[in-house]
């Protein structure tokens, strides 16, 4: 299997990634390519004449269950490539500006508006009930709609959303009480799926409220099973708050995960919520999404400009996008923010690389990601200061991209802004951003062997320790893994992937492949 470019990641089941040059995006020790590869067991490994690759797959493959280190184009008799939430959904949500105050004439009437505006056009699809539809339960335990609120009732409303080609969402919560202190789901969770299943709704967020003692994963992992069960395909979004680290084991759970408590309409609680998703990078990916919280933008409290920053920053960082304002009366300022098809483009990207906070310069943030094309990055620099404008600028070296000439685009004004050499400068308004495109040459490894040492990075991101070349990460106070060799050569010691491959790039005439050995 050859490839001249992409991606090569090292990840120690969530822990640390590392990523050099290659197309191959390995998560949670898994490899994935452009073009599924060979599946061999440890014990049948077969080697790739054409290319001078072995491919080396877990010998749990093929029992049944999706097992780390096993994904769905290293094991494709186990594990299912991501269909729902490939990318970070999209689509609005009643609670930001409207909390309780709901009722079905407000939801048919956002429904008809993100069809009206065009928001349906690129890409928003959900239309989310928040807290407060349900009031009580019936005799066989079954929750009830608001019959005031809500007279036709909720399968009626989503036929009426699902008639406009959108999906309806509700809400509920982990507690017996929701935040709001309607009927949560404890003990009924299995039944709640089957009729939110009935009733055709599409995405449930589930609360976190009333859950003292509670362990998170099992009763999150309760909410899943009645969804599996109910044989309709229902997005599960996991509303935490971060609580007992969501990323690590949301992944076998839902499709998101809030990362902080709940957002707010300003800049200091926006800068809240930045820095509880900046350092997750590791976790996201196509059907896994860290989540800040909906967006606030066109709710009044925050400037045009941070406005703009705000909806550039979630894009960099592959959040899902749910608009909490009023799309029947919003400003063309506000629809545009909303509808930029371009910054839009990077949060769909679907590589599903979260951006990094590559530094902090001057109080500036500078955060950047690969997309989904050969030599091709997005930059977001955010400027924290609420008093003046910044400087900023960024090196194509920081980007894994070849000295020399690279082209800009800026994505706000959705204009090319030229060629430039080694280097991009801009002026960053206060609490503003700047958000381009670079686009550049990727540097591809010459004939011959390389290490991985002699290989630039193009990205890399880690949760706990320091990404280092050569190295294997090993926690604080956990013992170091075996040492894993192939063809002589050897790795390690190795850590937090127990039982799983890890790989190093072999290239040859300009063309990259993988050598993976068990460990």
């Amino acid at each position: 299997m050859t490839r001249t470019h992409g991606w090569l990641t090292f990840s120690a089941i969530g822990r640390i990634a590392l990523l050099v040059v290659g197309i191959a995006w390995m998560d949670a020790c898994t490899l994935e390519e452009d073009a599924p590869p060979p599946r061999h067991t440890a014990d049948a490994v077969e080697a790739d004449a054409a290319s001078d690759s072995v491919v080396v797959v877990p010998p749990e493959c093929g029992d049944g269950t999706c097992d780390p280190g096993e994904d769905c184009l290293t094991c494709t008799e186990d594990c299912a490539c991501a269909g729902l939430a490939a990318t970070p959904p999209m689509g609005w949500n009643s609670w930001n500006l409207f909390a309780c105050d709901i009722d079905e004439a407000l939801v048919m009437g956002m429904a008809d508006a993100m069809v009206e505006t065009g928001m349906k056009d690129v890409g928003y699809e959900y239309v989310n009930l928040d807290d407060c539809w349900q009031v009580d339960r019936d005799a066989d335990g079954v929750i009830v709609a608001d019959p005031e609120r809500f007279p036709g009732g909720i399968a009626a409303l989503a036929d009426y959303v699902h008639a406009q080609g959108l999906k309806l969402g509700v809400y509920t919560c982990v507690g017996a009480l929701t935040c709001e202190d309607r009927p949560g789901s404890f003990g009924h969770e299995a039944q709640d799926m089957a009729t939110y299943a009935e009733w055709g709704v599409d995405f449930v967020k589930v609360d976190w409220c009333y859950s003292d003692n509670m362990d998170a994963a099992e009763r999150y992992g309760l909410f899943r099973d009645g969804i599996l069960a109910s044989g309709r395909e229902i997005l599960l979004s996991i509303c935490n708050w971060g609580v007992q680290e969501p990323w690590v084991w949301g992944p076998q759970t839902g499709q998101l995960w809030r990362t902080s408590l709940d957002i707010k309409d300003g800049f200091l609680p926006l800068m809240y919520n930045v820095m509880g998703v900046e350092s997750l990078a590791a976790f996201a990916g196509p059907g896994r999404w860290n989540d800040p919280d909906m967006l606030e933008v066109g709710n009044g409290g925050m400037s045009d400009d941070l406005s703009q920053a705000h909806m550039g920053l979630w894009a960099m960082f592959a959040a899902p996008l749910i608009a909490g304002n009023d799309l029947r009366n919003m400003s063309g300022v506000t629809l545009g923010i909303l509808t930029n098809p371009e910054v839009l483009a990077v949060d769909q990207d679907p590589a599903g690389l979260q951006a990094v906070l590559l530094r902090v310069t001057d109080d500036v943030r500078v955060y950047a990601r690969p997309l989904n094309e050969a030599g091709l990055r997005a930059v977001l620099f955010f400027n924290t200061s609420q008093n003046a404008p910044r400087s900023a600028s960024i090196a194509w070296s920081e980007l894994g991209l070849f000295q020399g000439t690279g082209s800009v685009r800026d994505l706000f004004a959705r204009e090319d802004l030229g060629a430039f050499v080694d280097r991009f400068e801009a002026e960053v308004p206060p609490t503003g951003a700047v958000m381009v495109t670079v686009r550049g040459t990727d540097p591809v490894p010459g004939p011959g062997i390389s290490e991985v040492s002699e290989m630039p990075w193009r990205y890399s991101t880690a949760f706990e320790g320091t990404v280092a070349r050569d190295h294997a990460f090993v926690p604080a106070g956990e013992e170091p893994g075996p040492v894993l060799s192939l063809g002589g050569r050897s790795t390690g010691p190795a850590s937090g992937c127990p039982g799983a491959p890890w790989s190093w790039p072999i290239s040859g005439d300009g063309a990259t492949s993988s050598r993976r050995p068990s460990g």
